[in-house]
Formats: C-alpha cells, structure tokens, sequence
C-alpha cells in the first residue's frame, strides 16, 4: 500500500470543502502526511494578479482567511497542515502547486456533474485527473447548499467540521 507523505487538498471555500475534509483527516493521520490545503481564486483580480501588480481583491483576502481558518482547526485536531492560495486557472493552479509543494497526492472533492453540466461548466477535477503525474483521490461531494447555507459557508468563521 502506498504511503502518502504529503498531500494537496484543493478546498473551493464551499460545502463541498467538508466532503473532501472528512476523507483526508483520517487519511493524514493513517500515514503521518502533511497537509497543504488550497484554495484557487479564479476572479479577475486573482487572473491578472501578477501580471498586472494588482492588490489582494476582497474574495481573495476572504479565501486566504477561510484556508488559515481550516488549518488552524487541522492542527486543531493534531494535524500538520498549510494554507496556499493560488491565482488563475485553478487546474493549472493545483498541477503546480503538486509538484511545487512536492506533494505525492491530490485529494479533491467532485460536484457530480453529467455530461450536460461539464460540457457547460467543464471541471476541474477531470482537468486535474487527466493531467497530474501524482495519484488524484476524488470524492463527490453533497448537493449544492441552499442560498442561505451557501452564504453562511463562504464565512471565513465556517469551517468545516470533523468527521
């Protein structure tokens, strides 16, 4: 059986995020992994971050919160854990932020799409699939969350509870 060492957990800051969550706690503790968890803000001032010298939007400074939220609840729990936000395309995002971080596995959460709704929206994670050259652990999450639970997930204080 494979021993993960260190693992990237591409969070959305969403109700999607306690799926994924639930599968790596345990997951972590079973090998003695670290865990790098992040989120990609894909927004325009996140796009044209560098290239342009912009400043942190709002919704970034939110995620980078949400994601210091989270690993302050890991370590929390005896788990070694890190924040990164990435900026751009997020598959582009999480495949180099893998080899960057050194990271010997991928572990994200799915939205359940069919065909229709992934020609639409494409995703993320069969980008991710198709392209790492590290093993991709993907596990679909819930439904989308009402509006109101929506709203209450994407506050930085809402953090994903333990399984």
């Amino acid at each position: 059986m494979p021993v993960y060492t260190r693992i990237l957990v591409p969070l959305e800051h969403s109700p999607y995020d306690a799926a994924i969550l639930a599968h790596v706690r345990p997951l972590a503790r079973l090998c003695g992994a670290s865990l790098v968890c992040m989120h990609v803000a894909d927004g325009w001032a996140a796009r044209n971050l560098r290239q342009l010298a912009l400043q942190d939007s709002e919704e970034m400074r939110r995620d980078r919160a949400y994601l210091e939220a989270v690993c302050a609840a890991l370590a929390g729990e005896g788990l070694d854990a890190e924040a990164l936000l990435g900026c751009g395309d997020p598959a582009d995002e999480i495949l180099a932020a893998a080899e960057r971080e050194r990271c010997d596995l991928i572990a994200m959460a799915t939205h359940g799409h069919r065909f229709l709704a992934d020609v639409v929206y494409g995703s993320v994670a069969e980008a991710v699939r198709h392209r790492s050259r590290v093993p991709v652990l993907l596990v679909r999450g819930e439904r989308r969350a009402k509006p109101r639970e929506a709203d209450a997930a994407r506050d930085t204080t809402a953090v994903p509870p333990p399984a």
